[in-house]
Parts: C-alpha cells; sequence; structure tokens
C-alpha cells in the first residue's frame, strides 16, 4: 500500500515565534498591513470566502486546534485528494512571489500527530526533534 503524501504551503523563513505560517496566514498578513493591490484584495476575499462555504475550518469544530500551549506548531495538510482545494493556492502563491515572501511546498507521509480530520485535511502537532 503506498503512503499518503499530504501537502503544505508554508513560509519558507520562521517568524518570530519559530513557527512556518501557512499561505492564508501569509497573504491575510499582507492584506492586514495593506500591502495587497485592489485586484489582489478582491482575489483574497473572493477566495477566502470560497474556502470558507465549501471547506470546514478545524477551528470551528475544535476551537482549541490552534491552541498554542495545548497544540504547539498546529498546523494544517492537504489531503492528496483534495485537488480542487490544492488547485486554488496557486492564486494565493503568486501574490506572495509579488510581495517577495519566500515559500515552500512540503510533502510528507509523516507531517505529525494528527488532532483533527477531515475529508480534505488534516491538522498536526509536528513531532518532536530527535535527540541528538
Amino acid at each position: 500500500m503506498e503512503d499518503v503524501r499530504y501537502v503544505r504551503f508554508h513560509a519558507k523563513t520562521p517568524n518570530g515565534r519559530g513557527s512556518y505560517p501557512g499561505v492564508f496566514g501569509l497573504v491575510n498578513g499582507l492584506s492586514r498591513t495593506g500591502r495587497l493591490t485592489e485586484v489582489q484584495e478582491r482575489f483574497r476575499e473572493t477566495n477566502n470566502a470560497w474556502y470558507n462555504a465549501n471547506y470546514t475550518d478545524p477551528t470551528t469544530v475544535d476551537p482549541s486546534v490552534y491552541d498554542r500551549e495545548a497544540n504547539p506548531g498546529a498546523a494544517a495538510w492537504f489531503k492528496p485528494s483534495a485537488a480542487q482545494l490544492i488547485e486554488r493556492v496557486t492564486g494565493y502563491l503568486e501574490i506572495l512571489d509579488a510581495h517577495g515572501v519566500g515559500w515552500v511546498r512540503a510533502e510528507s507521509t509523516d507531517p505529525g500527530r494528527i488532532i483533527y480530520e477531515d475529508a480534505e485535511q488534516i491538522v498536526v502537532v509536528p513531532h518532536a526533534p530527535a535527540a541528538g
């Protein structure tokens, strides 16, 4: 049986808290600081609304899923079967590129301890680094 390869798009470098924000958080951050063009802002609003209408926000099921103390480093990963969801990320990545925000596409068969799961995504707490 083939291992499932989960997909995540996130910042290339860590933020001030040492975490790697995901693509939506990065674009929403650009919006909050007024850095998006009118076209980019319309794209963000339209597509955020589409995601909200078509996919579950894990915090509506478990409000503590991203709690920094309860689930340090919790991050969402797409399931490979969520092709339409992943496909739409391209526009967000284009916005990040336009603003010089570095990002990476990560894939993993075991990104961490699963604390939430639905048909399209998982949210995991990353595994602790191995002791050296």
